[in-house]
């Protein structure tokens, strides 16, 4: 189905987002990208829902996943039969750029993964003490609640105006720290009400063997 271009322009945009940022934009930021009122970017998203391009979960304010491309007509899996989608590398050292976007597949199955869990492949040796190692890929899930999200978990992060990182997660009143294992790197201690971070997945588990597959 070729889309009026409004939703066209709309989807255009949100994979654009996504590639940047490693998640989706919330309704202002569509406002102010599409130059539309929030009625016309609410109307566009029902279309794009409908059609199955995308998913939408109430109440929440980032709560969209894109379920198929527009670019090429390439889809983006709705299910993990087969594989799931790699969405590119993340540093295991200090911090670095978002990880980028990747229409490649990880061809493993299980039924512990569900729709919306993706890979990373690993840059770097600074989680090597949890047998993470360089070049490894590692299966996350996003983690859409982070008040339920335990001290010790290993998550991949954004830190506003830094980057994102792979790197065990804790939090103290209005300090995160992500901490690293292995010593040679220092600790990375945000205080959340002059920096913004972002969990955008939590660790399921590490996929060593990419030659083999």
């Amino acid at each position: 189905m070729q889309y009026p271009s409004p939703h066209l322009k709309l989807l255009e945009y949100l994979e654009a987002y996504i590639q940047l940022h490693g998640y989706i934009p919330v309704i202002d930021e569509m406002m102010a990208a599409m130059e539309k009122s929030r009625s016309a970017i609410q109307n566009s998203l029902k279309h794009l829902e409908r059609e199955g391009y995308i998913e939408r979960r109430s109440g929440k304010a980032r709560a969209i996943r894109i379920l198929k491309s527009n670019r090429g007509g390439i889809p983006i899996l709705k299910s993990n039969r087969g594989g799931i989608p790699i969405w590119g590398t993340i540093a295991a050292g200090y911090l670095s750029e978002v990880f980028t976007d990747s229409q490649d597949v990880l061809p493993i199955s299980s039924p512990k993964l569900k729709p919306g869990d993706f890979a990373l492949q690993v840059a770097g040796d600074s989680m090597i003490g949890d047998h993470i190692t360089d070049g490894s890929f590692v299966i996350m899930r996003p983690v859409p609640d982070l008040a339920a999200l335990k001290d010790g978990a290993i998550v991949a992060a954004w830190v506003e105006g830094r980057g994102t990182t792979l790197k065990h997660f804790y939090r103290e009143g209005n300090h995160i720290s992500l901490i690293a294992s292995n010593p040679n790197y220092p600790p990375i201690t945000v205080d959340v009400e002059e920096c913004r971070v972002e969990v955008q997945g939590v660790l399921l588990w590490v996929w060593q063997d990419w030659s083999s597959l």
